[in-house]
């Protein structure tokens, strides 16, 4: 558990009479001080904690360095009259510092921790300032915590609280935590933040990102489990769901990719389709041109069987006049011996 003094700076402005936070911004912050005061102390009988303002009349450390709850209280119920004014942030916290850099206990390290719930005006609107100051902390091994809601809340990508905070961190010592209004109650969103992990012996990335107060489930709590009653399972909810928003991003660059591909192949696809018109009326040219083809290659079959046909006539008939020759030369022998025998014949008859 940390070992570190303490000094909560609360806002003390017109506009903690605002009921956007049950019952009014004031409350709300006095019961968040309250628990932020408590889980300090029981995280470490050595440590102590102080209570300032930073508005009405001008910034005022109403207690230093105590562990008595009902100095707290007391302190939180004067303060409550004394409600007006604009918040001054960087006068309280050069104030802040010097309270604890006379702290008795030197071995405590020192924290801020600031309630904002009106906006930035004066010095603590101007960027440059305020990021001056923040490199002194960090110089002076000071951490500092801020806790918006309200109109402390800033809009847009300008963030000074937020530059603040990154200039100030060291070693992830300082923290930036926005509230804005809802069901879930203050005191619940400071307790279930990384802002007191440390104390509660809970580490931050068990705590959920809640900075927006979007990730509080049942009870203000991430995924509805307390992180103190079951770390591992919160941790275990927490790599779950990166796991999930992982997938699903993967997922989308693929769709994306796929979506790309498909447009690219659409904005390609008219020339072939004109390539294709244009080859589709000589289609049928091709086609008469093998019909005409397989036409003449016909007639030259045809020709060629013919012409086989009449060369076997040929040799047939110059095979068979050589039959007919030989049956007429036999023919004519037969007459010749046949007029031979008739002379002989009458040769023997005149004898």
């Amino acid at each position: 558990m940390p070992l570190e003094a303490t000094l909560i700076i609360i806002d003390n402005s017109e506009y903690m009479r605002n009921g956007d936070y049950h019952p009014n911004r004031f409350q709300a912050q006095s019961d968040a001080v309250t628990t932020l005061f408590q889980t300090k102390v029981d995280s470490n009988p050595e440590n102590t904690v102080g209570f300032m303002t930073m508005a009405g009349k001008g910034p005022e450390v109403l207690v230093t360095h105590t562990k008595d709850l009902g100095q707290i209280l007391s302190a939180i119920h004067s303060s409550q009259d004394k409600i007006g004014g604009v918040a001054d942030i960087p006068t309280a916290i050069a104030v802040a510092q010097l309270a604890l850099k006379h702290r008795s206990n030197k071995n405590l390290r020192q924290r801020i921790v600031v309630f904002v719930g009106s906006p930035l005006e004066g010095l603590g609107a101007d960027e440059k300032y305020m990021v001056r100051l923040a490199k002194k902390l960090k110089k002076n091994n000071v951490a500092i915590d801020f806790v918006a809601f309200g109109d402390g809340i800033e809009e847009g990508e300008r963030n000074i609280l937020k530059t603040f905070v990154e200039n100030a961190n060291s070693g992830d010592n300082s923290h930036y935590l926005a509230v804005p209004p809802g069901p879930h109650l203050l005191s619940d969103m400071i307790l279930n933040s990384p802002i007191l992990a440390g104390d509660r012996g809970i580490p931050e990335e068990a705590m959920g990102d809640i900075a927006t107060g979007a990730g509080a489930g049942a009870g203000g709590f991430e995924f509805g489990v307390d992180p103190s009653l079951d770390p591992e399972l919160a941790m275990a909810l927490r790599m779950s769901m990166e796991e999930e928003q992982a997938r699903q991003a993967a997922a989308a660059q693929a769709a994306a990719a796929a979506a790309s591909q498909s447009s690219s192949g659409a904005a390609s696809a008219p020339a072939p389709a004109a390539t294709t018109s244009s080859s589709a009326p000589s289609a049928p040219a091709q086609a008469s041109t093998a019909a005409a083809a397989e036409e003449e290659e016909d007639e030259e079959a045809m020709l060629q069987r013919a012409l086989a046909m009449s060369q076997g006539q040929d040799v047939e008939m110059a095979d068979h006049p050589a039959g007919e020759g030989g049956e007429e030369e036999s023919e004519e022998d037969a007459i010749k011996r046949a007029i031979e025998m008739s002379m002989k014949e009458h040769d023997q008859q005149q004898q």
